[in-house]
């Protein structure tokens, strides 16, 4: 019966067009990397409004079954929920939204569902633990649990510490999915923002000649002319 309110609820920002304008935009047609998912046509500030509604009465076992749901927007609103409870939670609490998100990577599965997440439910939680799992993760077969492995490691890089993170990027630096391209690519910029322009370059010059030149491009964007110039060249 809750659970019938909440995607009431959020159905009534629902619409066919913005619909059809999210599943080109996220790109779900045959061959594409989402290839499949289903859009209600509901935008992101509606969705975080049903969240800020029920978040505190919403329980795990009803946000494990939205989370199933073949509806993109009802998997997000569940993942929101989730960090919202992670925030506010007790440690006993956030183990166990830890342990649902691991279990749940499969229906994760999308860059949005991903960066809006990852960060502040696994890398949070990892904070000052073992972090093993993440390089299980950035060596999986899946795309979306190895986008997990690097955005949770952004948590790491906010707070200037940017070990873990270059372990991760040294897994992914060849990866072959343009999403992680990209995710690699931000990752290392906001390492030379956060952690320092000299330990972003200490990588950088191991890696620049061979890696993706989107990886390349996204990683050097804060970088001034001359110096973009000089590892675009990769002489």
């Amino acid at each position: 019966m809750f659970i019938g309110k909440i995607k009431k609820e959020l159905r009534q920002g629902a619409s066919e067009q913005k619909a059809r304008d999210l599943r080109r935009f996220f790109k779900t047609g045959p061959g594409e990397y989402a290839e499949g998912d289903k859009f209600l046509g509901v935008m992101v500030p509606q969705t975080r409004g049903v969240v800020a509604n029920y978040w505190k009465e919403i329980s795990l076992v009803e946000i494990a079954g939205l989370l199933t749901s073949k509806f993109h927007e009802e998997r997000l609103l569940a993942l929101l929920v989730m960090v919202k409870k992670f925030e506010k939670g007790a440690a006993e609490e956030q183990k166990k939204i830890f342990d649902l998100y691991l279990a749940s990577t499969k229906h994760i599965n999308n860059w949005d569902l991903v960066d809006l997440s990852a960060p502040r439910i696994v890398g949070a939680y990892l904070e000052g633990k073992d972090k093993m799992i993440l390089e299980k993760l950035a060596n999986s077969k899946n795309l979306w649990e190895r986008r997990i492995a690097m955005l949770a490691v952004f948590w790491f890089i906010s707070k200037g510490e940017p070990s873990h993170a270059l372990k991760i990027v040294e897994i992914l630096v060849n990866d072959k999915e343009d999403l992680i391209h990209k995710a690699v690519g931000w990752g290392l910029r906001e390492i030379g923002k956060r952690c320092g322009q000299d330990i972003e370059e200490g990588f950088l010059k191991n890696h620049y000649k061979t890696m993706p030149r989107t990886m390349l491009r996204y990683a050097i964007e804060r970088f001034d002319g001359k110096k973009r110039q000089y590892y675009l060249r990769r002489d």
